[in-house]
Protein backbone atom coordinates (compact mmCIF):
# COMPACT_ATOMS: atom_id res chain seq x y z
CA UNK A 1 0.00 0.00 0.00
CA UNK A 2 2.79 2.17 0.61
CA UNK A 3 4.43 2.25 -2.34
CA UNK A 4 1.50 2.43 -4.25
CA UNK A 5 0.77 5.66 -2.63
CA UNK A 6 4.51 6.62 -2.91
CA UNK A 7 4.47 6.00 -6.71
CA UNK A 8 1.20 7.72 -7.42
CA UNK A 9 2.68 10.72 -5.54
CA UNK A 10 5.60 10.74 -8.16
CA UNK A 11 3.10 10.91 -10.93
CA UNK A 12 1.67 13.82 -9.86
CA UNK A 13 4.47 15.93 -8.97
CA UNK A 14 5.73 17.83 -12.45
CA UNK A 15 9.00 16.84 -13.91
CA UNK A 16 11.26 19.75 -13.12
CA UNK A 17 12.90 18.70 -16.39
CA UNK A 18 9.92 19.76 -18.64
CA UNK A 19 11.18 23.68 -16.71
CA UNK A 20 13.22 25.97 -19.15
CA UNK A 21 14.09 29.21 -18.06
CA UNK A 22 13.19 32.34 -20.30
CA UNK A 23 15.24 32.91 -23.82
CA UNK A 24 17.88 35.40 -23.56
CA UNK A 25 16.25 37.63 -26.32
CA UNK A 26 12.57 37.57 -24.96
CA UNK A 27 12.27 40.62 -22.62
CA UNK A 28 10.23 39.98 -19.48
CA UNK A 29 6.90 41.11 -18.90
CA UNK A 30 7.79 43.17 -15.79
CA UNK A 31 10.50 45.22 -18.01
CA UNK A 32 7.61 45.31 -20.86
CA UNK A 33 5.15 47.13 -18.55
CA UNK A 34 7.29 49.92 -17.58
CA UNK A 35 8.34 50.85 -20.80
CA UNK A 36 7.57 54.66 -21.82
CA UNK A 37 6.01 54.12 -25.43
CA UNK A 38 7.11 57.06 -27.48
CA UNK A 39 5.04 56.04 -30.16
CA UNK A 40 0.66 56.83 -29.39
CA UNK A 41 -1.78 56.31 -32.43
CA UNK A 42 -5.06 58.25 -31.72
CA UNK A 43 -8.15 56.34 -30.22
CA UNK A 44 -10.43 58.41 -32.92
CA UNK A 45 -8.51 57.73 -36.28
CA UNK A 46 -5.57 55.72 -35.80
CA UNK A 47 -2.97 58.85 -37.06
CA UNK A 48 0.32 58.45 -34.94
CA UNK A 49 1.12 61.21 -32.06
CA UNK A 50 3.44 62.88 -29.90
CA UNK A 51 3.14 61.64 -26.23
CA UNK A 52 1.60 65.62 -25.42
CA UNK A 53 -0.69 65.24 -27.82
CA UNK A 54 -1.84 62.15 -26.62
CA UNK A 55 -2.17 63.24 -23.63
CA UNK A 56 -3.62 65.88 -24.28
CA UNK A 57 -5.95 63.97 -26.09
CA UNK A 58 -6.62 61.68 -23.89
CA UNK A 59 -7.61 64.37 -21.32
CA UNK A 60 -10.00 66.25 -23.86
CA UNK A 61 -11.76 62.82 -23.91
CA UNK A 62 -11.86 62.14 -20.25
CA UNK A 63 -13.44 65.07 -19.69
CA UNK A 64 -17.43 66.50 -19.26
CA UNK A 65 -18.33 68.17 -22.27
CA UNK A 66 -18.97 71.74 -21.76
CA UNK A 67 -22.42 71.77 -23.45
CA UNK A 68 -25.58 71.06 -21.68
CA UNK A 69 -27.98 68.87 -22.34
CA UNK A 70 -30.56 69.95 -24.57
CA UNK A 71 -34.48 68.47 -24.23
CA UNK A 72 -37.62 69.34 -26.13
CA UNK A 73 -40.39 71.27 -23.84
CA UNK A 74 -42.37 68.42 -24.02
CA UNK A 75 -40.57 65.89 -23.19
CA UNK A 76 -39.26 67.89 -20.06
CA UNK A 77 -42.87 68.26 -19.08
CA UNK A 78 -44.02 64.41 -19.52
CA UNK A 79 -40.57 63.67 -17.14
CA UNK A 80 -42.10 66.52 -14.54
CA UNK A 81 -45.77 65.29 -14.62
CA UNK A 82 -44.35 61.49 -14.55
CA UNK A 83 -42.39 62.35 -11.36
CA UNK A 84 -45.87 64.20 -9.81
CA UNK A 85 -47.52 60.97 -10.95
CA UNK A 86 -44.76 58.70 -8.74
CA UNK A 87 -44.97 61.04 -5.87
CA UNK A 88 -48.86 61.11 -5.46
CA UNK A 89 -49.81 57.67 -6.39
CA UNK A 90 -48.54 56.55 -2.53
CA UNK A 91 -51.45 58.99 -1.39
CA UNK A 92 -53.91 58.02 -3.82
CA UNK A 93 -53.59 54.48 -5.08
CA UNK A 94 -56.66 55.15 -7.59
CA UNK A 95 -54.50 56.61 -9.82
CA UNK A 96 -53.51 53.72 -12.82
Amino acid sequence: MGTLLASSFAQLAPARADIQPPLADEIPEEILRTEIIFEARSPLDGSPLSPEAYAELQAQLQAPPNTPLLIHSDIRSLILLLQLRRAIRPVLPILP
